[in-house]
């Protein structure tokens, strides 16, 4: 049942993204420079300056900071950085290398090719490395060339997350990329009204809404709440959110089309 999950969790995480795209296209709103600047503002923004800074100011293998093991200020960080990070990001991708490219549908493109970068990323190479691993531990090899060097107890908790992990946690897994996906392509057409009308507290407003969507996750990354299923029970409502968020502001850029 665990290389079955995996191979769930890889399809949803990669086959949904290249389905919108797919639907993006025939719809005729996909904006293949969009969806790529999309695509490299996560990579630049989310995986190596943000990266940077955790490497900087957290404990290397536990969820706190440097200097204090005060759960809130972890809490805190790790729900601000993403936001930060993630949503400057795309005030930068919209504001100078999209210059002309600010319609409705470039605002979905650009969403669509952030949180589908960071879907492949975590969902798809996740569930790989899984199939990896349980193919190692059944042939014997982990134990053999990877085990021996790993800090004590590693190895076992690896051996014990992987073979005993639900079926059920990795299907949501993948649909939890999909639940982030909404919510990017939501926070990017807020953060490209923000551009096209020149008031950057759309910005603001972008980097703390992503701030308090995070903070639950934060919470369970820090074991302060230990239940997965109300985690996922508030990310689906915040995509749901998303979902009618997006459609409701197309109506702001087709008004915003006309003024201009």
């Amino acid at each position: 049942m665990v290389m079955a999950g995996a191979v769930a969790q890889l399809c949803i995480s990669l086959f949904v993204p290249i389905g919108l795209v797919w639907y993006g296209r025939k719809k005729g709103w996909l904006s293949w420079k969009a969806l790529g600047i999309g695509a490299l503002i996560f990579l630049v923004f989310s995986q190596v300056l943000e990266k940077a800074i955790h490497i900087a100011v957290l404990e290397p293998g536990r969820p706190a900071l440097k200097g204090t093991d005060n759960v809130w200020l972890f809490v805190l960080y790790a729900a601000l950085a993403a936001g930060v990070f993630e949503e400057i990001g795309r005030y930068v991708g919209f504001r100078w290398l999209l210059k002309q490219k600010r319609a409705y549908g470039d605002g979905l493109s650009f969403g669509l090719g952030h949180g589908g970068t960071e879907a492949i990323l975590l969902g798809v190479f996740g569930a790989v490395n899984t199939m990896v691993l349980m193919s190692l531990i059944q042939t014997g090899a982990f134990d053999k060339t990877i085990a021996p060097s790993l800090p004590a107890g590693q190895a076992e908790l690896i051996k014990e997350q992987v073979l005993h992990t639900p079926f059920a946690l990795y299907v949501v897994g993948g649909l939890e990329r999909l639940l982030a996906l909404a919510v990017h392509v939501a926070l990017s057409l807020l953060v490209l009204l923000g551009v096209r009308e020149r008031q950057f507290r759309y910005v603001v407003y972008a980097i703390f809404i992503h701030a308090a969507m995070d903070v639950l996750p934060a919470l369970y990354q820090a074991k302060v709440i230990t239940n997965v299923w109300a985690v996922e029970a508030v990310l689906l409502v915040w995509a749901l959110a998303a979902v009618l968020f997006t459609r409701r502001i197309k109506r702001a850029f087709e008004q915003g089309g006309k003024k201009r």
